[in-house]
């Protein structure tokens, strides 16, 4: 064979197992990035556009939060919970934040 020719598949090889080493980092990561769960998050609040009501009594949010904790560092934890809370586009973020930091004990 020409050295073209093993030179080639040499390369094709390397390709290969890179694309291998790839596909099982991927699939070693957490399953849940921070976007989703923001949009989970934010799902989860209710609101009527001016205020979000019944955090300290939803069992579902506490939940959510202890699994935040499990699963994400601690430094995504306050990004999360204001970002998830800026996206239902209440008028008194302040209050639900804070709230929802209590709750996680955050």
């Amino acid at each position: 064979m020409k050295s073209t020719d093993l030179a080639r598949r040499d390369r094709e090889l390397k390709r290969a197992r890179k694309k291998t080493e790839v596909i099982q980092r991927k699939s070693l990561k957490s399953t849940n990035t921070v976007g989703d769960f923001i949009d989970q998050l934010s799902e989860m609040l209710f609101n009527d556009g001016q205020r979000i009501y019944g955090i300290s009594d939803s069992t579902d949010i506490l939940e959510f939060l202890e699994n935040m904790k499990k699963e994400q560092p601690e430094k995504q934890w306050e990004p999360i919970i204001r970002k998830a809370v800026k996206k239902t586009k209440v008028v008194h973020k302040d209050e639900a934040v804070k709230e929802l930091m209590e709750l996680g004990d955050i």
